[in-house]
C-alpha cells in the first residue's frame, strides 16, 4: 500500500516537472521571474494536480482548488510603417490636396490649372520680348481666361473621349491617339485661341478670319515638330485624370510662343 501512494506520487512530481518544462520551452518563463508565482509553484506540487494547457499557449488553466488562471498578453507584430497616421501623411499636403480636387471637383480644377499655365507663360512670353519692360496685364488676364473657359473644360471632355474610345495604351494605339489629337483637337484648340483672343481685341469678324488664315497654318506645322512628343508620353504612361495637367505642362513652353502669335499685329483687310 506504502509502495504504491509512493509510486504514485513520483509520477505525479514527473508529470509536474514536465508541465512546468512545456510552459518554459513554450516561451513563458514567469516562474524563474516571479516569487508569488514560485510560490504557487510549491503549492500546486501539493497538491499534485495535472496542469491544462489551454487557449493555444496563450492562457494557461491549473486544476487545483485556487483555480487560478494566467493569461499573458498578446504582442501586435504590425509594422509602424502601415500604422493609419502614416498613411495619411503621405496622402496630405499640396499633391494630395490636388489629386483629391481632382477627384471631387475635376473640371474646375483643371480649369484653373490651365488658367494658371496659360497666365505664367504670357508673363514669360512678354519678358523675353518686350522692349519695355513692363508687362501688359490686360494680355496676360485674356490668355488667363482663355485657358479657365476654355482649354481647361475642352481637356477634360478630349481627353476622357479618346480614353473611352481607344481605352488600350500599347504603341499603336498610342499613336493613333496622337493622330486624333494632331488633327482633331489640335487645330480645334489653335483656331479657338486666334478668335477669342482677337475678338476680346475688338479686331472684327473679317479681320479674325484673315489672322487664321495667316496664322493658324503656321502654327500647326510648328505644332507637329512639338507636340507629337509630348502627346506619345502623356497617352502612353500617363493616367487620363492627370492627362490635362501634363498637357498644360507641356503647354507652358508652347503658350509662350501662342501668346507671341497672337499679340501680332492685326491683319490689314484693306
Amino acid at each position: 500500500m506504502g509502495s504504491g501512494n509512493a509510486m504514485r506520487d513520483t509520477t505525479k512530481r514527473c508529470v509536474l516537472l514536465l508541465s512546468e518544462r512545456r510552459l518554459r520551452i513554450a516561451g513563458v518563463g514567469v516562474f524563474a521571474k516571479s516569487p508569488s508565482l514560485s510560490n504557487q509553484l510549491q503549492q500546486w506540487r501539493a497538491y499534485a494536480q495535472f496542469p491544462r494547457v489551454m487557449n493555444g499557449g496563450r492562457a494557461y488553466e491549473f486544476s487545483h482548488p485556487l483555480r487560478t488562471t494566467f493569461h499573458f498578453p498578446k504582442r501586435s507584430f504590425s509594422s509602424p510603417t502601415s500604422s493609419p497616421s502614416s498613411t495619411s501623411n503621405s496622402n496630405t499636403g499640396f499633391v494630395g490636396w490636388y489629386l483629391g480636387k481632382l477627384q471631387s471637383r475635376p473640371i474646375i480644377t483643371k480649369s484653373i490649372s490651365s488658367s494658371l499655365i496659360y497666365a505664367a507663360a504670357d508673363i514669360t512670353s512678354q519678358m523675353i520680348t518686350s522692349t519695355s519692360g513692363s508687362i501688359d496685364s490686360i494680355r496676360t488676364l485674356r490668355m488667363a481666361s482663355y485657358g479657365l473657359l476654355i482649354l481647361g473644360p475642352s481637356q477634360h471632355m478630349w481627353f476622357n473621349f479618346v480614353s473611352k474610345v481607344l481605352p488600350k495604351r500599347d504603341v499603336l494605339t498610342t499613336l493613333k491617339k496622337i493622330f486624333m489629337g494632331q488633327a482633331l483637337f489640335g487645330p480645334c484648340v489653335a483656331s479657338s485661341f486666334f478668335s477669342y483672343n482677337a475678338a476680346l481685341q475688338g479686331e472684327s469678324g473679317s479681320e479674325i478670319v484673315a489672322r487664321l488664315k495667316r496664322d493658324l497654318l503656321p502654327t500647326l506645322i510648328g505644332g507637329l515638330m512639338y507636340w507629337p512628343v509630348c502627346d506619345f508620353v502623356t497617352y502612353k504612361f500617363v493616367p487620363v485624370h492627370l492627362q490635362p495637367l501634363v498637357n498644360s505642362s507641356c503647354s507652358y513652353v508652347w503658350t509662350i510662343y501662342l501668346t507671341y502669335m497672337a499679340s501680332l499685329q492685326r491683319v490689314s483687310t484693306d
